[in-house]
């Protein structure tokens, strides 16, 4: 099962506040241990919502707000993707996160990663789907 850990927003990461060299340390040394366990697949950070928008639909029709958003608890500041076998395997996982991130105020969400098949796919969707991740990869 692939899950997405989620490292939530906070004042710093809204204001693009540089991570500190012992934070950059440790976070390089946590996605070491998975990516050798086998179990990272991507993560990154995300720029602060002040560089970013929203795409708002009503009744079909798109409206654009830019950033900066109000509710930095709701906000995400980055993510990890990992592959384990439960959601308990993917708990152990983000209790291991650097005591250093936020000066150890942080908050993590873990989400289960929806696949195709979760969702009622049949089976030349999924091959469609495949197909696209293939070329998506060959092209990188």
């Amino acid at each position: 099962m692939k899950f997405m850990i989620i490292r939530k927003a906070d004042a710093e990461t809204e204001a693009f506040a540089m991570p500190s060299q012992q934070l950059i340390d440790d976070m390089t040394s946590y996605n070491e241990g998975l990516i050798k366990a086998g179990i990272m697949k991507d993560g990154d950070g995300l720029m602060p919502t002040s560089r970013g928008a929203r795409v708002s639909f009503s009744d079909g029709k798109p409206t654009v707000t830019d950033g900066p958003f109000a509710e930095a608890k709701e906000l995400i500041a980055g993510y990890t993707i990992i592959e384990v076998p439960s959601l308990a395997d993917a708990i152990e996982v983000a209790r291991k996160w650097p005591a250093s991130d936020g000066h150890g105020n942080v908050q993590l969400e873990i989400r289960q990663i929806v696949t195709a098949e979760d969702l009622g796919f049949n089976d030349e969707q999924i091959a469609r789907v495949e197909k696209l991740r293939q070329q998506e990869q060959q092209q990188q």
